[in-house]
């Protein structure tokens, strides 16, 4: 691991509790898609944050930070970041990343923020083989928390075999995708997984109830699915 002072670039705030910041290290850095950096808060309160960005960006790294009243553990990091424009982190941690040696079918399962973490394994694989199959679920309580749909919106309209799926659980009468959560979308649209490599990134108990179905229910292979909320369930 490697402790690096990073200025802040930038610090946009997406929704009303989502905030999308950028961080330029003072010295090179690398790590693998779907692994994640602590932020040192001091020497015994290190942060974790998955990183948004895929590894081929070699100047920037690009966070997106759920924080709020209701979640002081990350808006203390926020706090820093706007008050201090630097902060250090620890990078890389995390054994979820993107496996790059096999090119079969992909399914990215995220959670409100967790699509930080699908969002670098998708850009990397995309680059890698931009004729992939790659299936994205994305889920959200309102369809405010789904902040960057229209980016992948526009990878689904550049990549042929790219399915994007939002999913909301609370419409209005003018929503016309998915609703309900994530997990119920998956097994409707899916008769088997048995040849997919899965990403997961959203609660644990979601991930937990993920992996027991989509191994009893749908044929996946439990050494082929991947999520850092497999470290502690």
């Amino acid at each position: 691991m490697t402790i690096l002072s990073c200025k802040v670039t930038s610090v946009d705030s997406i929704t009303d509790t989502v905030y999308r910041v950028r961080l330029l290290p003072d010295s090179p850095f690398s790590f693998r898609a779907g692994q994640y950096l602590m932020v040192v808060m001091d020497e015994r309160d290190k942060r974790p944050f998955s990183m948004a960005s895929p590894p081929s960006e070699k100047q920037m790294i690009e966070l997106h930070i759920g924080a709020s009243e209701l979640n002081l553990y990350a808006m203390a990091v926020m706090d820093r970041i706007l008050a201090e424009q630097v902060i250090d982190i620890d990078i890389p941690h995390g054994q979820a990343w993107l496996r790059e040696d096999n090119d079969g079918p992909m399914l990215l399962i995220a959670g409100g923020t967790g699509f930080s973490y699908t969002r670098s394994i998708l850009l990397a694989a995309l680059e890698k083989n931009p004729n992939r199959e790659i299936s994205i679920y994305w889920g959200g309580r309102e369809l405010q928390h789904l902040y960057d749909l229209g980016e992948l919106q526009a990878l689904n309209e550049s990549y042929p075999n790219l399915a994007v799926v939002p999913v909301v659980e609370q419409v209005d009468e003018h929503w016309r995708g998915r609703t309900g959560t994530v997990l119920s979308a998956v097994l409707e649209d899916f008769e088997s997984l048995e040849n997919h490599e899965i990403y997961i990134a959203g609660r644990f108990e979601m991930a937990k109830i993920a992996r027991e179905r989509f191994c009893s229910e749908r044929n996946a292979a439990i050494d082929r699915m991947y999520g850092d909320a497999f470290e502690f369930i």
